[in-house]
């Protein structure tokens, strides 16, 4: 697929059909995320990245604490886990 660069106000833009849209899963007043490779440019949807206090606001402070949870207090990180 070849897109065309055209002159917008003063700036320059392309536009993305609907079927790249569709196939980026992205739709108008979405953002993307730009990187500049050195064989070109990569648009990927910016995803919101939640803070903790985000996540914890939704859960629900009343349901009750799963079994099992004490088996974690000894466990060593696996991952990039920060503890």
């Amino acid at each position: 697929m070849e897109l065309s660069i055209q002159k917008w106000g003063n700036s320059a833009a392309v536009r993305l059909p609907t079927t790249l849209l569709e196939q980026l899963k992205v739709a108008l007043g979405d953002k993307l995320s730009v990187e500049v490779r050195p064989d070109g440019v990569m648009l990927k949807p910016a995803r919101h990245k939640y803070s903790l206090d985000e996540l914890l606001a939704q859960c629900d402070s009343k349901a009750p604490t799963p079994e099992g949870l004490d088996d974690w207090s000894g466990a060593k990180p696996v991952g990039r886990e920060v503890w």
